[in-house]
């Protein structure tokens, strides 16, 4: 039972910060409600939490025009950093190294990707949920004599 999964997709491209540095934030909100996520960036005090922040919710409003979907009903499906072009500073940007070795400044860049999908409602597979609360107490009582007896 397989269904398709519905993707809710922005990116950036270019940015100039370092995908580690990105993944650092990106790892504290994967998996979050989107408003929680926006809730949880506008207090890091990352560079790339800023990034991050605007990158939601532009996903946010791609959900809400072109699905119907509201900012509630989406979560942070997934979401990644990877390496953008490298910029090195050449001829004279860099440093002097050892042994006469030139070690060149790189300014490296991320590309960010966004993934919304909207939640599934929990399937309710055990007959434990089904239970009133008077046969969960029965139940507890009955382990705890049995419990008692050995």
């Amino acid at each position: 039972m397989s269904a398709e999964v519905l993707e809710i997709r922005a990116s950036a491209k270019h940015v100039q910060i370092s995908p580690q540095k990105v993944r650092l934030v990106l790892d504290v909100v994967r998996g979050m409600d989107a408003t929680d996520a926006l809730d949880t960036l506008r207090f890091m005090p990352h560079k790339s939490a800023e990034l991050v922040y605007k990158l939601i919710q532009s996903a946010i409003a791609n959900a809400e025009e072109n699905f119907g979907l509201d900012a509630d009903e989406v979560y942070v499906y997934r979401i990644y950093a990877d390496d953008g072009p490298r910029h090195r500073l050449r001829p004279f940007g860099g440093r002097f190294g050892a042994r006469g070795k030139f070690k060149p400044i790189i300014n490296r860049s991320a590309h960010i990707t966004v993934v919304l999908s909207e939640r599934e409602p929990a399937e309710v597979t055990s007959a434990a949920a089904y239970a009133t609360n008077e046969e969960v107490v029965d139940v507890v009582a009955e382990a705890d004599s049995a419990v008692g007896e050995s």
